[in-house]
């Protein structure tokens, strides 16, 4: 009986193998589970093998129940003392006084906001003083802030300012010091140069501070520099190219700025350089309000609730332009 070609095939493979050395025949093993593929096909497919891997891991229910149970949580914590204000504002004096005292107000009332209308109907100074006050120091120290720091790290940023690096250096030096460090010094060049009683005490340290240089100069290093030579060649002025370009791009870190120095000042009171009553802000209203004792309680709720009320606001249309800022400055 004849024998088929496959099997005379598999004749000869065998008596070749039989004449091979022990190294040989591994080899020839290993051979065979060579993939014959080009190796970057072979590659693609290892990381895409890879990436479905990542992918299901990522997808596990039971890690994303617990990852949202653990995000609910943080976020109920952080928002507790933000409900807690709110609803004390509205709570009659048996239940601010209650113990333990209820998250929720049971009996609303807007006997606080009349009460705090009363206080401040017999004031010697009126509510509307302090409130503009405040809101003048506010708006001049945050635009002023944000107008100098923008221009100053533009400079320092896209030119080679003689001496930019030492500069720099001592601005990064200078948020080494706390406020409560630099409060003697600032005080005696304050009164050097007659700005005692004014709101410009309270206004030029603001303007004048290095934590916002800081981060404007940061966020301007990843401007390529094509943008602004080209705007030159086109013929614009450096202003020009500083304010249609080069803000626009740094809009992220502005805004963070303006919401740092928004919150600063709204709350501040200036007590260290200013005296005369009609030029006291905001929060030195409120301190009157809470030492004039447990019956003023509510009042001093309803004034926290107001007083809280417009930064929150304001940093809520802004706050993605905040996270923003933080990754490209790496700050934490």
């Amino acid at each position: 009986m004849s024998k088929s070609k496959a099997e005379l095939l598999n004749e000869e493979t065998t008596d070749k193998g039989q004449g091979l050395s022990k190294k040989e025949k591994l080899n020839q093993k290993k051979a065979r589970h060579i993939d014959s593929r080009p190796f970057a096909e072979i590659s693609g497919t290892k990381i895409r093998a890879r990436s479905k891997k990542k992918k299901r891991i990522n997808r596990s229910k039971a890690g994303d129940i617990a990852l949202f149970l653990f995000l609910a949580i943080a976020g109920i914590i952080s928002i507790l003392p933000l409900i807690m204000i709110v609803n004390n504002a509205f709570k009659p004096m048996d239940e601010i006084f209650k113990f333990p005292p209820d998250i929720f107000v049971r009996n609303p009332t807007w006997n606080n906001f009349a009460d705090l209308g009363v206080v401040l109907g017999t004031s010697l100074v009126p509510f509307s003083r302090y409130l503009f006050n405040t809101i003048y120091v506010t708006i001049l120290g945050t635009v002023g802030h944000i107008l100098v720091a923008s221009m100053c790290a533009y400079v320092l940023s896209k030119y080679r300012v003689p001496g930019g690096s030492f500069i720099f250096g001592l601005i990064v030096y200078s948020l080494m010091f706390p406020s409560s460090v630099t409060a003697t010094p600032n005080y005696i060049i304050l009164n050097f140069l007659g700005l005692i009683d004014t709101h410009w005490s309270i206004v030029l340290p603001v303007i004048g501070g290095s934590m916002g240089l800081f981060l404007m100069r940061q966020f301007m290093n990843g401007i390529s520099m094509d943008y602004i030579e080209s705007a030159k060649l086109d013929g614009a002025s450096e202003f020009k190219i500083y304010w249609k370009i080069v803000m626009p791009l740094v809009k992220p870190a502005w805004i963070t700025l303006a919401i740092l120095n928004f919150q600063s000042l709204w709350n501040t009171g200036g007590q260290t350089t200013i005296y005369r009553e009609d030029l006291k802000m905001l929060s030195y209203a409120i301190n009157q309000i809470a030492t004039a004792g447990v019956a003023r309680t509510g009042t001093l709720n309803a004034v926290q609730l107001i007083m809280i009320t417009v930064p929150i606001v304001f940093f809520i249309f802004s706050q993605s332009n905040v996270m923003e800022t933080m990754q490209h400055s790496g700050m934490k």
